[in-house]
């Protein structure tokens, strides 16, 4: 079955209400209960849930802008799931509970399956 990985970027740090505040403490279980429900339905497809990526990192290029990524390249996080087809590893990605936030961006890539 395919692999899939998913880059998790995010335009805004608001929280889930659009607003520049944390998320309440009963925002924060439903946000976990949703997480738990999706990860309930797609258990079969989801590989690794990934992580979220620490600050500082760098691209390396042939060309550069400066020194600093710009936003629109920060990727906070990522997971990789399995699939029958890119359609349906898009169906898995659009229902999990980050897919909602306010400014995020969840990117499907195929992997090849090439091992070096």
């Amino acid at each position: 079955m395919p692999k899939y990985i998913v880059f998790m970027r995010s335009q805004s740090s608001k929280g889930p209400s659009g607003s520049n505040s944390p998320p309440s403490p009963e925002q924060m279980q439903q946000m976990f209960a949703s997480y738990k429900a999706w990860m309930g339905k797609f258990k079969d497809q989801i590989t690794d849930l990934g992580d979220k990526l620490k600050p500082g990192g760098r691209v390396v290029s042939a060309t550069a802008d400066g020194p600093f990524v710009e936003s629109k390249e920060v990727i906070g996080g990522y997971m990789i799931i399995t699939a029958d087809g890119f359609d349906e590893a898009v169906e898995v990605v659009r229902a999990c509970p980050a897919a909602q936030m306010p400014g995020a961006q969840l990117e499907v890539r195929e992997l090849s399956g090439a091992k070096m």
